[in-house]
């Protein structure tokens, strides 16, 4: 099965750090284990018949299925087929696991089909993209991205030779290819990606060239350390439902003179090439559109627990808590409408690919960095302390106290148990560190808010809606006079 066969696939000598040891064996660490276990059944997905269908599709030529999101579309039937695949990986994690592979690929995606009109800014992309596409296609490769450059000083840009020296950059081309220095951040589903796509958010000048890249860097590199941020993962299941299997870590990636082949540099050294690349439509649609339909899976789980801890309490016909409620159903309801006009909208490119309206797109993007905080800040105003009174952990109801735990833990519509079971998952979902992390993570993965929105009205034909008010006061002046 692929499941098996991934995670065999990472005992390839890749140099994973955690609390400073060197991690040898992913599959056997309490840290990666239990999310292991859950992408190796999600990749097995691809081999049950009945679900294959549905998840993926077999290339031409090919003899197996791949995932869906390698699916280059030409038609609404094909963009279907692909939110499907997004949106049965997303239910089957609850929306908690953002970077399953499925982002990354898309991005390789839209670029493969966008490979002539991106071809213009360097004769060896598109052969090389359609190299990389059909092999990690081909090979059920896990693909993640790492775009943003660490914190060092965000007064300063690349003028500071602190920064310029410390941001990801060529030191040395040779005739078989570049050696980079620096690092990047945030790759989520570091340790288990097979290759990491490597460009930056950098706003680059022409003397910025060393800085100006677009890179394809397997996770095996010499010299290439992933480093982790403290593990969330905790092995006590029953008492930690979410942390024991959806903790996808985040890493800082040290380059430490690592040589990268010319067939994995997409780009290199033409700053302009980069910033259109980065701006890319087909590519940013294709991708983005996966981020949604996640979305909308972890918008609704946020809400299913919303509503089994109202009922489990009894408040659930109290006004202002069915206030609270519909407003979580109409947070789903505007993401999933928006995820459809995308679809509806969708015009095909210079090639003939169908792709999404971005405009749709960018708006859930957009919403969703606040709604996913306040659909957090309901499911806690609902339980309310409720959330720090249950006991450590579900095993006191079979010691010496289960008498009195049933007692008195006991719900409104449910027994003590499962009431203290729910409540343990919504504080996995608002209250743990995992879900402290998602919480911030929802705020920030599309990048800077106020940034974000201010685009959204940069790139918006004002036009359109400014014509009608000045043609009025135009002819109510004729009116007038």
């Amino acid at each position: 099965m692929r499941g098996e066969q991934f995670i065999q696939s990472l005992n390839d000598g890749r140099k994973v750090w955690l609390d400073g040891e060197l991690v040898t064996h992913l599959s056997q660490h309490p840290a990666f284990s239990g999310t292991l276990k859950t992408i190796s059944r999600l990749f097995n997905m691809l081999d049950e018949p009945g679900i294959r269908e549905s998840i993926g599709f077999v290339p031409p030529g090919g003899k197996k299925y791949a995932h869906g999101s390698f699916l280059v579309p030409y038609s609404p039937q094909d963009l279907a087929k692909r939110r499907n695949s997004f949106d049965l990986w997303s239910r089957e994690t609850n929306g908690m696991m953002s970077r399953l592979s499925d982002y990354g690929r898309s991005m390789i995606t839209g670029w493969f089909a966008a490979r002539e009109e991106i071809g213009k800014l360097d004769p060896h992309f598109e052969s090389k993209i359609t190299a990389y596409y059909e092999e990690a296609r081909d090979k059920d490769l896990f693909l993640t991205t790492a775009i943003l450059d660490p914190q060092i000083d965000r007064s300063n840009g690349l003028e500071d030779s602190r920064i310029n020296e410390r941001f990801l950059h060529v030191v040395k081309e040779t005739d078989e290819g570049i050696i980079v220095r620096g690092a990047k951040m945030i790759a989520t589903g570091a340790p288990y990606t097979h290759d990491f796509i490597i460009f930056s958010f950098l706003n680059f000048e022409e003397k910025d060239h060393k800085h100006a890249h677009v890179l394809i860097v397997p996770a095996t590199s010499e010299g290439l350390h992933i480093v982790c941020r403290e593990s969330f993962a905790d092995q006590r299941a029953q008492n930690h439902i979410l942390s024991s299997r959806y903790e996808e870590m985040d890493a800082v990636l040290f380059f430490d003179d690592v040589f990268i082949p010319w067939e994995r540099v997409l780009l290199y050294g033409n700053p302009d090439a980069v910033l259109k690349l980065r701006a890319n439509k087909t590519a940013n649609a294709l991708a983005f559109h996966q981020t949604v339909v996640r979305s909308v899976a972890k918008l609704e789980f946020v809400t299913g627990v919303a509503f089994a801890v109202a009922e489990s309490i009894g408040v659930q016909g109290y006004l202002h808590i069915q206030e609270k409620l519909g407003e979580l159903i109409t947070q789903i309801d505007v993401m999933k409408a928006l995820v459809i006009a995308s679809e509806t909208m969708a015009e095909p490119d210079e090639s003939g690919v169908l792709v999404p309206e971005l405009s749709y797109i960018d708006t859930a993007r957009n919403i969703g960095t606040k709604y996913y905080p306040r659909a957090i800040e309901i499911v806690q105003q609902i339980g309310g302390g409720g959330f720090v009174q249950t006991p450590s952990g579900m095993e006191d109801f079979y010691g010496p106290i289960s008498n009195l735990m049933h007692l008195y833990f006991e719900g409104a519509t449910v027994s003590a148990e499962k009431k203290v079971q729910l409540f343990k998952l919504a504080w996995d979902l608002i209250g743990s560190p995992l879900g402290s992390r998602h919480e911030l993570y929802e705020r920030f993965y599309a990048g800077d808010p106020v940034r974000a929105y201010a685009s959204q009205y940069v790139k918006f034909d004002k036009g359109s809606l400014t014509d009608p008010v000045w043609k009025l006061l135009k002819e109510s002046s004729k009116d007038v006079y």
